[in-house]
């Protein structure tokens, strides 16, 4: 029998209670993975290609691709955005089983096969890209299976020891870059000549072609923690001024230190080997995001678009899964058909029928989650 006394625990942040829903959460999440299944159907690739090079559109466009190498634009900031996501989810759905030993138990075999299913998926669409079996990392499933490990493993230590152990693992990756230098891979900041790309071909045999390493799993782990933090705030008794508080501050301090890493030459901001200098400031973005959907959203209760897009991350691993596989193979071509059809009556150019067909593809995938959160239906890792 599970004793119904609290157990006591090394955060004071984490307390039993019934717990309202955080909407802004639930926005954050939602519009996130709206602009990944934006990117599926090739919406952004389609504005790129077809806007004039100096126009507006095309510097617009531009932010919705990463950054070729040293700098920073929005479309780099998704992947830390969703990584935030899950730690702060974390402790929305930890908080009470953190009291009880059989409960937590039970919760950490659900992370631990959750992790395992990440990794595999995450495995599994490389290999649904190459049109074959390949054994490669890089995807976001895979690095997300580590980072909740860890942000798991920290989850019932106390603020402090948490934020000391995300900069430790900052901290090793500057060392690694910097005094961990081998034959051809001697150049900390160098695409394809860096530690990260060493350690690709120890585990893969082989370098990615756009500079991207599997050990950015380990800078990245500091976003899932601080998500953690950030939940562990929103969830205590503090008044709304006192959460946001902390959150602002840190927010701006990451953007601070993370720029003037970049600016002075310390460390370069480089999103495809998450370096500590992008790491920070891709932190910053995150906490002030939340900030701001928290005070928009369940401060000044505004709700407006929360619906619309929050119902997009209720299934968020299922629609993203199945815009890069099924989606992106099929849905994508056989909703061209239609669209370009129509269009081509009335003498429409490539560029509106791919524009088109684009948003139509977009249209279909919301209404899918639409279709799945009216019955009831939440795939669950």
């Amino acid at each position: 029998m599970i004793d119904t006394q609290p157990k006591p625990i090394a955060d004071p942040h984490l307390t039993i209670k019934k717990s309202e829903r955080l909407l802004s959460l639930d926005l954050f999440r939602g519009a996130t993975m709206f602009l990944l299944v934006g990117e599926t159907t090739e919406l952004y690739h389609h504005a790129l290609e077809f806007s004039s090079e100096g126009s507006f559109l095309h510097a617009l466009a531009l932010q919705f691709h990463h950054h070729p190498w040293n700098g920073l634009r929005f479309w780099d900031l998704v992947q830390p955005f969703f990584m935030f996501i899950v730690g702060v989810a974390m402790v929305f759905s930890l908080q009470k089983r953190v009291h009880f030993p059989d409960d937590w138990k039970k919760a950490s075999h659900h992370i631990y096969k959750r992790c395992a299913l990440l990794f595999a998926f995450g495995v599994m669409l490389h290999c649904v890209y190459s049109g074959k079996l390949v054994w490669e990392l890089w995807n976001v499933l895979t690095q997300l299976s580590f980072t909740i490990l860890v942000a798991f493993f920290l989850f019932r230590q106390t603020i402090k020891t948490q934020i000391i152990a995300s900069f430790g693992f900052l901290l090793l990756t500057e060392v690694l870059y910097r005094f961990i230098l081998i034959d051809g891979f001697e150049q900390p900041f160098v695409q394809g000549e860096n530690f990260g790309a060493w350690m690709d071909m120890v585990l893969m045999g082989k370098i990615n072609g756009g500079g991207w390493v599997t050990i950015n799993c380990l800078p990245t782990a500091a976003h899932t923690i601080w998500g953690v933090v950030a939940g562990k705030i929103l969830i205590s008794d503090r008044s709304a001024s006192e959460k946001l508080k902390p959150l602002m501050i840190a927010g701006l301090l990451g953007l601070v230190v993370g720029y003037t890493m970049d600016f002075a030459g310390i460390t370069p901001i480089i999103k495809r080997i998450a370096t500590t200098s992008f790491t920070i400031v891709t932190g910053g973005w995150c906490l002030l995001v939340l900030a701001a959907t928290y005070w928009l959203v369940d401060v000044k209760k505004v709700r407006a678009g929360v619906f619309f897009f929050s119902i997009v991350g209720m299934n968020s691993i299922f629609i993203y899964l199945f815009t890069q596989t099924v989606g992106h193979q099929w849905v994508n071509d056989f909703t061209a058909i239609f669209t370009d059809g129509v269009l081509s009556w009335i003498g429409a150019n490539a560029h509106t029928m791919a524009i088109v067909a684009s948003i139509a593809v977009f249209a279909l995938y919301w209404y899918l989650c639409y279709w799945l959160y009216k019955r009831k239906i939440f795939f669950k890792v």
